[in-house]
């Protein structure tokens, strides 16, 4: 959700998130600025591309809204959008990505010893920003998170072309690759801020749980997405052999496509369109849909339970623009 779109009280309260959002762009611009050519000019290429900033807005939205936006909150927002921006940038290099968000990856740009060098450098400087609060809590809640989120990228490697996985292996390696960073930002938003620990914890479960949703919806835009919308082809996860939900859910049905998917590297265009119209027929999409649908209403119900020190009722819209985006 772009935060033009969330509806604010009052004139004060939009100016100040957009003014932390162009706070947080500029630190953006700042760091893709400061590094040599040509990681310098593959780091603008990324954020030129654009993107939702949906992870730099819930650490603006979980801090404290009884005092001004601090610089700290700043930082971490610009902190968990450089963490991200570096694992795109490695993503794509190990897919063999061609294009994301309608361009050109980085990989496919500047090759893939400048896109290796690009991620390594944003991922520092995610670090270098951070430690600009002065808050070792802080630093040590994004290092674990950029942990996990090396250990999804090995668990989706080891689990490739895997029809016998399960959901709850599926949850774990979205948990690492993406609900993690979701639950840093928001949780990092209330640390910085001085909210209090209980609340900390239930602000990083929302998050969690929207980037559960997030996942998941975004593998089913993999198979039922418009390819003009997604700027990517249909169909990735089925040729990269990443089993994701909808794929798990159509193999209850149809464990007969499993021999299929399990060769799925190796089928041509027709053979891949073929298989995601059989996918379609079992229902799968639509349960994976209710699946996400879930997180988000859990995330929601622990907002509720929030203090009103944070941004309840614009959570509660980030939340449901997850889902609007992908009906």
């Amino acid at each position: 959700m772009a935060h033009q779109d969330l509806s604010w009280r009052t004139v004060v309260q939009r100016r100040r998130y957009s003014d932390g959002l162009d706070a947080v762009e500029e630190r953006l611009s700042t760091v893709a600025g400061t590094y040599a050519e040509p990681l310098g000019s593959a780091a603008r290429s990324l954020l030129g591309a654009g993107g939702k900033r949906v992870r730099p807005l819930l650490t603006l939205l979980c801090a404290s809204r009884r005092a001004p936006l601090a610089a700290a909150v700043v930082h971490a927002a610009t902190a968990a959008e450089l963490l991200h921006m570096a694992t795109l940038v490695h993503d794509d290099v190990l897919d063999r990505a061609e294009l994301r968000r309608g361009r050109a990856t980085v990989a496919h740009e500047y090759g893939v010893e400048t896109a290796v060098s690009t991620g390594n450098f944003l991922l520092a400087r995610a670090f270098a920003e951070l430690a600009l609060t002065g808050d070792g809590a802080a630093v040590a809640l994004l290092s674990k998170t950029a942990v996990g989120l090396s250990e999804g990228e090995v668990l989706q490697r080891q689990e490739a072309y895997d029809v016998t996985l399960g959901v709850d292996a599926y949850r774990r390696r979205c948990e690492r690759k993406t609900a993690d960073l979701f639950a840093a930002a928001a949780r990092l938003g209330a640390l910085l801020s001085g909210i209090g620990e209980r609340q900390q914890l239930a602000l990083g479960e929302y998050g969690r749980l929207l980037g559960l949703a997030f996942q998941v919806f975004d593998d089913i835009l993999d198979l039922d997405g418009d390819e003009d919308l997604t700027g990517k082809r249909l169909g990735a996860d089925i040729r990269d052999g990443t089993v994701t939900l909808p794929l798990i859910y159509a193999l209850e049905t149809r464990p007969d496509l499993g021999p299929r998917l399990r060769d799925g590297g190796r089928l041509d265009e027709a053979g891949v369109a073929a298989l995601i119209a059989e996918v379609r027929a079992t229902g799968a999409i639509a349960r994976a849909r209710g699946t996400a649908t879930g997180f988000i209403e859990r995330a929601q119900r622990l907002l509720s339970a929030c203090s009103d020190d944070v941004e309840r009722d614009l959570l509660g819209e980030v939340a449901r623009s997850v889902v609007d985006r992908y009906a």
